[in-house]
């Protein structure tokens, strides 16, 4: 695209990625479902795993529905600022035919037209950091999940331990009761379970977030790209720009002299022209006046008629 770096199906293409790697840990999940019931399911003595595992895989989900529906609008934001691209570079009337309306490009160029019949400078620097600062927020919830998530597994491995050292406790107190020994296990499975679950939620998590900042500064960087090279030289009015509009004007105002001093010299040589043949009618007509009267006093003279006062 002319003047615009825009990678255009960035956000449709990590979608599709995302599904693909979805797609290959299920199969994965599927292929080991006996390891992942003997690790997460068989033999626990406590619920304490299926709580702390099943939270961490529901702050993963909040944070994967998340990313996925803002993925979606940027796939739109990159349609429209695509679209309008196309518009002003192929010099269409309207530059915002067939760009959505609610669309952060056809908001900017609004933004700048009023601006622009407002009679107000337009600082891009402002612009620019106001996009982003409200682009930032939304990605807010993702940041959290992502500092998070491997805290949580922390969290867990740190809970399970204790459930570890309680059986170790109860496992020294008496020798006899073998319960103790159960909870040990218990406990360090637990660990190892929440530990897993993190660190795989992680990873997947992680990947695609940092995705999800690229997908949002390439649209940002598109987006200022145009407003740059399109909109800046349209709406905004610096001293520069009327120095140059002005100095173009008396170009203008010289070439237009120039050509009207050539027409008046042009006019001055027509009037030359006239006069003489003016003049020159003039010397005519007398002449032919003499003629007249020479030619009346022959023809008195040949039918013999008086002369006449």
């Amino acid at each position: 695209m002319e003047s615009i770096t825009l990678k255009r199906n960035f956000s449709r293409n990590t979608l599709l990625r995302m599904l693909i790697m979805a797609l290959v840990v299920a199969a994965l999940l599927a292929w080991k479902i006996d390891l992942i019931n003997s690790v997460y399911f068989r033999d626990q003595l406590t619920d304490l795993g299926l709580v702390i595992n099943g939270a961490i895989v529901a702050l993963f989900a909040l944070g994967l529905f998340r990313m996925l529906f803002l993925f979606t609008r940027y796939m739109r934001e990159e349609e429209a600022v695509a679209r309008f691209a196309d518009n002003i570079t192929g010099r269409e009337d309207d530059e915002l035919e067939g760009v959505a309306e609610d669309s952060l490009i056809a908001q900017r160029y609004r933004a700048m037209m009023r601006l622009h019949e407002a009679h107000t400078p337009i600082n891009q620097s402002a612009l620019a950091a106001t996009l982003l600062a409200s682009e930032s927020t939304r990605t807010s919830l993702p940041k959290f999940i992502n500092n998070t998530l491997i805290l949580s597994g922390v969290f867990g491995t740190i809970v399970s331990l204790s459930i570890a050292l309680i059986g170790a406790s109860d496992l020294l107190a008496n020798t006899v009761d073998t319960s103790g020994m159960g909870m040990v296990v218990h406990g360090m499975s637990t660990a190892l379970s929440t530990t897993i679950t993190a660190i795989v939620c992680y990873l997947f998590f992680g990947y695609f977030y940092l995705k999800l900042t690229d997908a949002q500064t390439n649209l940002v960087s598109a987006i200022e790209q145009a407003s740059t090279n399109f909109l800046m030289p349209r709406f905004n009015v610096q001293t520069e720009s009327v120095l140059y509009e002005f100095t173009g004007l008396i170009r203008s105002m010289q070439d237009l002299v120039q050509q009207m001093q050539q027409a008046q010299k042009v006019t001055e040589i027509q009037q030359q022209v006239f006069r003489e043949t003016m003049h020159e009618q003039h010397v005519k007509i007398d002449g032919l006046a003499d003629r007249l009267d020479m030619l009346g006093g022959l023809l008195r003279r040949g039918f013999r008629l008086g002369e006449q006062d």
